[in-house]
């Protein structure tokens, strides 16, 4: 669809949003990744049953850990739309990167050495 959204934006596919885990967004964060978000199916239409259910509440864990260390929570997000809906998905990247601006650089980038 030659959407727009945020060049910082790097996507990365997966079957399912179920097959996201926590370690998943923890490892990103932790390497320096200013923010994470995931983007499933509509809930209550997973074509996996129930993994777009699965991914947010892994999202909300994620969230809980990084409050727990002294992050901020919004630098992990879960949004969800249907496959048809490509100018949403470009809208919700402008929202997180919106979002992760307003937050400032990701802190742990000095600590790993992350450029």
């Amino acid at each position: 669809m030659r959407l727009n959204y945020p060049s910082n934006v790097k996507i990365i596919l997966v079957p399912c949003t179920g097959k996201v885990d926590v370690i998943h967004m923890l490892t990103a964060i932790q390497k320096g990744a200013d923010g994470v978000y995931c983007v499933g199916c509509l809930e209550g239409a997973c074509h996996y049953n129930q993994g777009n259910l699965r991914c947010r509440e892994r999202v909300n864990h994620v969230r809980s850990l990084l409050q727990e260390v002294g992050l901020e929570p919004e630098r992990v997000r879960m949004y969800n739309l249907s496959s048809g809906e490509g100018p949403t998905f470009a809208a919700y990247a402008k929202e997180m990167t919106e979002n992760i601006q307003k937050l400032g650089p990701n802190p742990l980038k000095k600590k790993a050495g992350v450029a």
